[in-house]
């Protein structure tokens, strides 16, 4: 009997994930599937349907939700169809994201990048905030290239987020001497502005939890699918086997646990920045100064305030 009640409960609880069809989020999503229903929310249904579909039959439960995080009308509208699913919703994974070689823009004109992994995301949890619970948990998938002093970003190219304001970033225009790849410094900005959000929001918002994981380096997930085929083949074949014996590198699999766990968050901690083994981590300097992060915040709300009337 003890059994049964606590499976009932779990199945009362609803996860969301965005970004669930590959990488780190459909990994996830397997994972937190055995703890309750797992809303998936991306923006290829016929993807969203066959990730369901395996889900449901390992006996587990999961819902679909169409959203293109990009967009933000789309995501305001993802939102509303959550909400009336009516589920008793006990967290918030914001995983989807891009890494664009070539920087690209949306409907509106605003960077791709800054759009998908900043604005979506931030619409996203604060439409969803008013019906989470107390006690819920928010996470957001970051990234470590936004500290300017981190090594490893550094070998790789990345010159750390170049933020020099909402609408700046909207536009495409980053703080000068960056990357020599300005596909870098949006992705770096944006993902500096979400982890900016993530503790920005844990501190206006007690009663909800509010933590942020660098996943680690996967390479062959589809944050690449930008690169080209020969560099999608070796990353996915020849690194990817690799990444488990290098430091700061992932797999999905190995990941997935990690995001689990502080999705659950047992411990109930809030505002903090975990790295690819769980263990809490140090953002950049601008991204630990209470007045950065309230900035990106405020102008990231007066942006979507003045372009969502």
């Amino acid at each position: 009997m003890p059994t049964s009640i606590s499976r009932k409960n779990q199945l009362d609880r609803a996860y969301i994930i965005t970004g669930p069809t590959s990488g780190f989020g459909r990994a996830t999503a397997f994972e937190v599937a055995t703890h309750g229903t797992v809303v998936l929310v991306g923006r290829d249904r016929e993807k969203l349907r066959a990730l369901q579909s395996e889900i449901q039959q390992k006996g587990e439960h999961a819902e679909t939700v169409v959203c293109d995080l990009s967009d933000v009308e789309s995501v305001k509208r993802a939102a509303a169809e959550i909400v009336g699913l009516a589920l008793r919703i006990a967290g918030l994974v914001n995983n989807a994201g891009i890494m664009q070689l070539r920087p690209t823009k949306n409907a509106r004109g605003w960077d791709m990048s800054y759009a998908t992994n900043h604005l979506g995301p931030f619409v996203l949890t604060q439409a969803l905030i008013p019906h989470l619970p107390d006690g819920a948990n928010v996470v957001f998938i970051v990234s470590g290239v936004e500290d300017p002093e981190r090594k490893p970003a550094k070998a790789a190219g990345f010159r750390g987020g170049r933020y020099i304001s909402a609408e700046a970033s909207a536009r495409g225009e980053w703080e000068p001497g960056g990357a020599k790849n300005i596909g870098y410094d949006a992705y770096a900005t944006s993902k500096q502005c979400e982890l900016a959000g993530a503790l920005e929001f844990a501190r206006e918002t007690p009663r909800i939890h509010f933590n942020a994981v660098e996943p680690g380096f996967a390479p062959g997930t589809g944050l690449g699918r930008d690169a080209n085929a020969f560099l999608r083949l070796v990353a996915k074949y020849l690194l990817s086997p690799l990444a488990p014996h290098i430091k700061y590198w992932s797999t999905p699999e190995l990941t997935a646990p990690v995001i689990t766990n502080v999705l659950l968050n047992e411990e109930r901690k809030t505002g903090i920045y975990y790295d690819e083994k769980g263990h809490p981590m140090r953002a950049s300097a601008l991204v630990r100064d209470p007045q950065f992060r309230a900035r990106v915040v405020a102008e990231t709300r007066a942006l979507l305030a003045e372009n969502l009337k």
